[in-house]
């Protein structure tokens, strides 16, 4: 049996007629700001790929769907449940609906830029930073660029909003802390990086072991996913290694766990034999066994605040031209898988 055809999206218009997906959008809602060369070209280019306009659409567009759009790169991660509720809740008191999405596909820009031409919203709250923040605006059928505020561990492109927190300076108390302890030889598990940029808490923690004069051991090193099977693989990187380090800062919770759980099967206790601190303090952290001392992110005031001035830029309390950058600061959790070697 032939496969049904997919149907034409604006994007693939955009491509034939090599412009921008925002430049079919104003041909086909206000064709007098074009050039007639570039209308013909699109033209062109809707006919060649099939491309039907949504007229229903377009006329909801027209007005305000009191809705916006959350966007994260794995929901399930236990980290924003409460970012999540967050979120809800405050736009909620502002009148507005959220929708939530997560990654899908192979192109996270692609799904996103789908998600968005073929759904009501009014604006986009970005948790990933994987997203290419360039692609996303001018996406509405009106030509009109949707307001943003992006959110999430990366420095995040500073032509758009952003709310985040200290991760680069989060990681580096924690390692003082580690060194306060009496710790020198400290491994790490990294969390991968969402964009271009290195990830912000290995930066903190390089910085941080040469400030105090520390051997930085690449055999003490793991590239983790931000999920607890990459903290159990972390672990049997450091078993292979043939010494083991006294200490270990895990990227997030979910590894640290992993670490700690996979360490535990081998006969090494935490903190007796090695003490992990972790990063996000989520529900979990404070009820395993043992208790895990971590950094704990402001997750509740992310969400809200991330949403408050997404909300804002909607109503036209603040302009969408002059960028918000807003830093949230992490927190020590101390609690007992951590002791100190003095």
């Amino acid at each position: 049996m032939t496969p049904a055809r997919k149907t034409p999206t604006i994007q693939d218009v955009a491509r034939h007629a090599s412009v921008s997906a925002a430049t079919v959008s104003r041909v086909l809602s206000s064709p007098e700001r074009v050039t007639e060369s570039t209308r013909e070209r699109v033209y062109a280019a809707v006919r060649e790929t099939g491309y039907t306009i949504n007229q229903a659409a377009r006329s909801l567009r027209l007005k305000a769907a009191r809705t916006i759009l959350m966007a994260a790169p794995n929901i399930g991660n236990p980290f924003y449940s409460t970012i999540v509720d967050a979120v809800i809740r405050e736009a909620a008191a502002r009148g507005y609906s959220v929708l939530v999405a997560s990654r899908i596909g192979d192109d996270p820009n692609r799904w996103l830029s789908d998600y968005l031409l073929s759904n009501r919203a009014d604006g986009l709250l970005l948790f990933d930073g994987s997203l290419d923040t360039n692609r996303l605006h001018g996406l509405r059928d009106d030509g009109v660029a949707l307001p943003l505020v992006a959110a999430y561990d990366e420095i995040p492109d500073p032509k758009v909003h952003s709310v985040i927190t200290d991760n680069r300076l989060a990681a580096k108390r924690a390692l003082r802390y580690l060194v306060e302890l009496g710790h020198t030889r400290i491994g790490h598990v990294i969390g991968p990086s969402r964009n271009q940029s290195t990830n912000e808490r290995f930066l903190g923690f390089t910085e941080a072991m040469r400030d105090a004069g520390l051997e930085l051991r690449q055999d003490w090193l793991f590239p983790g996913t931000y999920n607890m099977e990459s903290g159990t693989a972390a672990a049997e990187h450091l078993l292979a290694s043939g010494e083991l380090p006294t200490a270990v800062f895990a990227g997030n919770d979910e590894m640290a766990i992993g670490l700690i759980h996979r360490l535990r099967q081998e006969g090494i206790d935490c903190p007796r034999d090695i003490s992990v601190i972790g990063f996000d303090d989520i529900a979990v952290a404070r009820f395993f066994d043992p208790p895990l001392t971590t950094m704990r992110q402001p997750r509740e005031d992310i969400g809200r605040m991330a949403t408050r001035t997404l909300i804002d830029i909607i109503d036209g309390v603040v302009p969408d031209d002059d960028p918000i950058h807003v830093v949230l600061n992490s927190e020590l959790i101390v609690r007992d898988s951590t002791r100190s070697l003095r």
